[in-house]
């Protein structure tokens, strides 16, 4: 029987890179000069630290390019407050990996509520999709780009 698995998985090496590039953008621009702005990965998050509020503001564009032109989708960050801490600010961006139980549970209702004759059962954090038709399984990967459920999936394992 027909299956694939969706997955929501970020390279890490190339995470790294895009980091160490923004990183290094950011300390070579004129505006951030004599600055103590910085982007730095920590245990699967970003950390970007400066020295106000609007300098943080001024790096998330630096960090979406260096990271969209790695092939790293930006929907997989999730922003956390700008917090002040010493004589600056930081602000700590999740990675997100996985797909977690709510975004899974709502995947497989667009599923069921599109018709398509195929089975869609959680696995850990990745979801497998099996069929009888090589075409409901390709319809079903269309079905879940076009739907918006707030993280970027990849599909692997397509099996005939």
């Amino acid at each position: 029987m027909p299956s694939f698995d969706v997955v929501s998985e970020v390279d890490q090496h190339e995470l790294s890179n895009a980091i160490d590039q923004a990183s290094k953008e950011i300390t070579n621009r004129f505006d951030f000069k004599g600055t103590s702005c910085d982007a730095k990965l920590n245990d699967g998050a970003v950390v970007l630290t400066a020295d106000s509020d609007f300098q943080i503001q001024q790096m998330h564009p630096i960090l979406y390019k260096k990271l969209s032109s790695r092939s790293i989708d930006v929907g997989c960050l999730e922003a956390g407050k700008v917090e002040t801490s010493g004589k600056g600010v930081k602000q700590i961006i999740k990675v997100r990996v996985g797909i977690d139980k709510d975004i899974a549970k709502k995947a497989i209702a667009k599923i069921k509520e599109s018709k398509i004759k195929v089975q869609a059962q959680i696995q850990g954090d990745q979801l497998r999709v099996n069929g009888k038709k090589r075409d409901d399984l390709q319809a079903t990967m269309e079905l879940l780009k076009k739907a918006e459920l707030g993280l970027p999936f990849q599909y692997q394992n397509f099996r005939d």
